[in-house]
C-alpha cells in the first residue's frame, strides 16, 4: 500500500497534468487566433494609408482649418486605455495599464481634468478597484473586433470633443510588431493629427480639383479617419493579445512539465524508499524468527 506522502505526490502530479492540458490547449488556440488576426491587421492597412494620401491631399489643398484638426488649450484631458477581457496574457495589461495611470497622474499634477475611457474588463475592473471614474466603458471587443465597435468608440470620442467635454484624447494601447514584440504606446486621436507625407522639400506638388470644398471633404472624411484609426489600433490590441496569451501558455506548459518531471523524480524516490523500507523489514522480522 502506497505511503500517505506517496499518494500525495501522485495527486499533485495528476492536478499538474490536468492543468498542462489546459495551458496546451489555450496555447494552442492563440497560436491560430494569432494568424487571423495577423491577416485581418495587414488587410485593413491599404485602407489606412489610402485615407492618409486623401487627408494629406486635402490639407494641402487649404482644408487644415478644421474644427478637428485645430489645437486647444488643454483643461479636459481623455484618455482611452485599450485593454484585454480576459486574462492569462502576462504583462500584456499591467504595461499598458501602468502606461495610463502615469498619463492620469500627469494631468492631475498639472492642474487638468482627467477623462477616462477604457476598452476591455481588465482595465475596468483595474481602474474601478481605485476608484478612479470611468466616463465610459466598451467591453467584449477586443477578442474579435469589428469595424463596427472602432465606429462606436468614435462616436463617442466625437461628441465629447464637440461638445467640450474633453479638449484632447490620447490613447494607450498594445502595437504588434512580432509574434515575439508587442510595445505599449500613446496615440494621440484627438485633435486629429494630419499624417506627414514625408516628401522631400523639392518635390513637385501634384495640382487637385475637388467637389465639394476641401472643407466640406474633411467634414465627412475626418470622421471616418477617426474611425480607421481606432479599427487599426484595435486590431492590433487583438494581435497583441493573443501574442501575449501565447507566450504565457507555451511559458506555463513547459513549466507543467518541468514540475511534473520534478514530482516524478519525487515519487520514485519516495517508492524506493518505501520499498526498501519493507525489505529491511522483511529481513529484520525473518532474522528475528532464525534467532528464536
Amino acid at each position: 500500500m502506497a505511503s500517505a506522502e506517496l499518494r500525495l505526490i501522485r495527486r499533485r502530479i495528476r492536478s499538474v497534468e490536468s492543468t498542462m492540458k489546459i495551458t496546451r490547449a489555450m496555447e494552442l488556440i492563440s497560436t491560430a487566433r494569432i494568424g487571423k488576426a495577423q491577416a485581418r491587421l495587414v488587410a485593413a492597412r491599404p485602407y489606412a494609408e489610402k485615407l492618409d494620401e486623401v487627408i494629406r491631399n486635402v490639407g494641402a489643398a487649404g482644408g487644415t482649418n478644421h474644427p478637428l484638426l485645430e489645437q486647444r488649450e488643454i483643461e479636459t484631458a481623455g484618455i482611452v486605455v485599450v485593454s484585454s477581457d480576459r486574462g492569462l496574457a502576462g504583462g500584456y495589461n499591467y504595461s499598458v495599464i501602468r502606461l495610463g495611470e502615469q498619463a492620469i497622474r500627469e494631468n492631475t499634477r498639472a492642474g487638468r481634468r482627467v477623462q477616462l475611457y477604457v476598452v476591455g474588463k481588465k482595465a475596468q475592473s483595474y481602474f474601478a478597484y481605485r476608484k478612479q471614474a470611468i466616463e465610459h466603458s466598451w467591453l467584449n471587443v477586443t477578442d474579435l473586433p469589428v469595424y463596427a465597435d472602432a465606429r462606436m468608440i468614435a462616436n463617442v470620442l466625437l461628441n465629447d470633443y464637440a461638445e467640450g467635454t474633453v479638449d484632447s484624447v490620447d490613447l494607450f494601447t498594445t502595437q504588434y510588431i512580432s509574434a515575439l514584440t508587442q510595445n505599449p504606446i500613446r496615440r494621440t486621436l484627438l485633435p486629429i493629427v494630419a499624417p506627414d507625407d514625408g516628401a522631400a522639400e523639392d518635390a513637385v506638388p501634384v495640382g487637385y480639383s475637388f467637389e465639394p470644398s476641401p472643407e466640406d471633404i474633411l467634414n465627412r472624411l475626418l470622421p471616418r479617419y477617426l474611425e480607421g484609426s481606432i479599427f487599426g489600433v484595435l486590431l492590433d490590441a487583438s494581435a497583441s493579445e493573443h501574442a501575449a496569451r501565447r507566450r504565457a501558455m507555451k511559458a506555463a506548459t513547459e513549466n507543467a512539465d518541468e514540475l511534473t518531471r520534478i514530482l516524478t523524480r519525487g515519487a520514485n524516490q519516495a517508492r524506493q524508499a518505501e520499498i526498501t523500507t519493507e525489505i529491511s523489514e522483511i529481513v529484520g522480522g525473518a532474522a528475528a524468527l532464525a534467532g528464536d
